[in-house]
């Protein structure tokens, strides 16, 4: 009998239109623009929404700033320190830091606000859940210590710190240059990328899945399954309050990362 009343809840799931979370999640319709370069959808709202709010955020901040710090401003300042003393001065020194602060801050808070939008309801989407915009990050930050060591190296040394480790023996290097160009120019890139856009669409599909299956247990669920709903919306709350850290310790990740790339191109030290 309990078999048979798991089978009918199963059935009445599919008939109720419940349905687990997949990749079309991150790809809505278009609204705006089809078919054109310029394709407007969900996600790409979000984005600009949220572009908008660090915008106005750090405007209004840099714009209301008092001898005596209001709240707000106290609250920004320790948000600012945290940017450019615990994440970027700590890993690469004050003077290095100096010329990449602007860079590492616009990391941080685009992030943490791309990322935030997952938990704000009725967006409920990151946007950084969709792959394009983690790249266009990872190539800002490629693009960005290469060049830096280039600059402050000239090309043949920095390929030379770059690829080649110093007290090797001569014969190991036919084995290691590969293996370090592969890291330097391949695998940091595509890791940076990959795992903020991974972390950002594993969660939101735990989320969605967890109050859809809460949804469709507490109204439309029959033979005592209801109790189920209690089970799976404890676990959307815990999914929920996890995401609150993640969405903050990815930005964190990203922008670390950030400039312990650009510290390693610039600096003298392999």
């Amino acid at each position: 009998m309990g078999t048979l009343n798991a089978a009918n809840t199963l059935i009445q799931a599919a008939d109720s239109g419940f349905h687990a979370p997949s990749m079309a999640e991150f790809f809505p319709a278009a609204f705006l623009f089809e078919g054109t370069p310029f394709e407007m959808n969900r996600v790409m709202l979000i984005r600009i929404l949220a572009t908008v709010a660090v915008v106005v955020l750090l405007g209004v901040w840099a714009s209301r700033m008092k001898l005596i710090p209001s709240r707000f401003q106290s609250a920004m300042e320790l948000a600012m320190e945290f940017v450019t003393v615990g994440i970027a001065e700590d890993t690469m020194g004050k003077e290095k830091a100096k010329k990449f602060m602007p860079l590492i801050v616009a990391i941080f808070f685009g992030i943490l606000f791309w990322n935030v939008t997952k938990l704000i309801p009725f967006l409920n989407m990151p946007g950084t859940g969709v792959i394009g915009l983690p790249i266009v990050l990872t190539l800002v930050v490629y693009v960005t210590y290469h060049w830096a060591g280039i600059a402050e190296k000239g090309l043949g040394r920095y390929l030379k710190d770059s690829l080649i480790l110093p007290g090797v023996p001569p014969a190991m290097h036919i084995l290691l240059i590969p293996i370090e160009f592969i890291t330097k120019f391949v695998t940091q890139p595509f890791t940076l990328a990959i795992r903020l856009f991974a972390n950002m669409m594993v969660g939101h599909l735990l989320l969605v899945l967890c109050f859809s299956a809460t949804s469709f247990f507490l109204f439309d669920a029959a033979n005592g399954f209801q109790f189920f709903s209690i089970l799976t919306f404890a676990g959307g709350f815990f999914v929920f309050l996890l995401e609150m850290l993640v969405v903050v310790l990815q930005a964190y990740i990203f922008a670390l990362l950030s400039c312990v790339y650009i510290n390693a191109a610039i600096s003298d030290d392999h």
